[in-house]
């Protein structure tokens, strides 16, 4: 049985960074929530508009995508950020009171794609909303900018005020070449997958993970998907046992059901579950913002970010591939 999705809890240690003051600068909306304690870094205040020259380098801040050369990034040889640098100090806020834009400089030596969950706030700090943005495909070594605006905040609280402020609190980064893909152009591989946004009760999370046939000839699958779980620095999480079912978590998940053959014909699909409990006993508790995923032997992979807090129990379960015939 599959449950319908909830937003899953921003983890407590997401860090949280860049405060500026808008006045007309538009984001996805999604829910609001307690923005937590204030920003180290100091905001702005001006009532200026955004003008031809919002951000360094003369570039508009009404300019929503577009990358920047003039500022390069230094790469590990392995493509890795050196082993210590997380996505969130890839990104800045940057430009001019009232033009905020995001500045994302790729460290690494992949191309990489950045997702990044910010807040808007009023003038006394309050949060109004989420938002959340994908900046798609930044090359080694380039910085690339987005403007931040207010055109479409969606329907907030009549005494709510207009958004003032961005807060960074949170941005992941996966390389290009295996991210998720909901939407848009069918990836090479010819299947799509993504992971939803969970359920969360009690200390028993589950999220889904969706696999869709966008191609033109039938995919096969038989078995569990493999899995290999990353850290904030993107490092490999070591010593937590990956489970065939989610009964081995928690029965009653949906995630419990035997592997079987299927055969998806283009625009079919299938699911499977995640399972785990964020319970924290003795020992440092272990969190895994991503999840590389492999269908089955041989096929590409993809990397998702379900937020894996796995407290201390030291344990993921994972169900089987299973039909889902609401998929087209």
């Amino acid at each position: 049985m599959r449950r319908a999705p909830l937003p899953l809890a921003l983890p407590a240690a997401v860090a949280l960074a860049g405060a500026l003051l808008l006045t007309a600068c538009g984001t996805q909306r999604a829910g609001a929530q307690d923005p937590g304690p204030a920003s180290p870094h100091a905001s702005a205040t001006s009532g200026e508009s955004c003008g031809a020259s919002a951000t360094p380098g003369g570039r508009s801040a009404t300019d929503d995508a577009g990358p920047d050369t003039s500022t390069p990034g230094q790469a590990a040889p392995d493509g890795s950020s050196g082993g210590t640098a997380t996505a969130k100090e890839s990104v800045e806020l940057v430009g001019p009171a009232g033009c905020p834009v995001l500045e994302i400089t790729n460290h690494t030596a992949g191309t990489a794609t950045y997702t990044v969950t910010y807040f808007l706030l009023s003038d006394t700090g309050t949060a109004l909303t989420s938002a959340q943005t994908t900046v798609a495909s930044v090359e080694p070594g380039r910085t690339v900018r987005r403007a931040v605006s207010l055109t479409d905040v969606g329907t907030l609280p009549g005494d709510a005020g207009k958004p003032t402020k961005v807060r960074i609190i949170k941005v992941r980064s996966v390389p290009s070449a295996e991210a998720p893909s909901e939407t848009g152009p069918c990836p090479a591989s010819g299947v799509r997958v993504y992971a939803d946004r969970g359920d969360a009760a009690m200390g028993l999370r589950v999220v889904g993970l969706h696999l869709v046939n966008c191609g033109t000839h039938t995919y096969h699958l038989d078995g569990y998907p493999q899995l290999q779980l990353f850290d904030e620095e993107h490092k490999p999480v070591e010593g937590v046992r990956i489970l065939h079912g989610g009964g081995a978590i928690a029965l009653g998940t949906g995630a419990d059901d035997t592997p079987r053959p299927l055969a998806l014909r283009p625009g079919e699909g299938a699911h499977a579950g995640l399972v785990w409990r964020n319970t924290t006993e003795m020992g440092e508790p272990v969190n895994a913002p991503y999840v590389r995923v492999v269908a089955k032997p041989g096929a590409a992979a993809v990397t998702v970010t379900p937020e894996l807090d796995l407290g201390t129990t030291g344990k993921l379960g994972v169900g089987a591939w299973q039909r889902d015939d609401a998929s087209r």
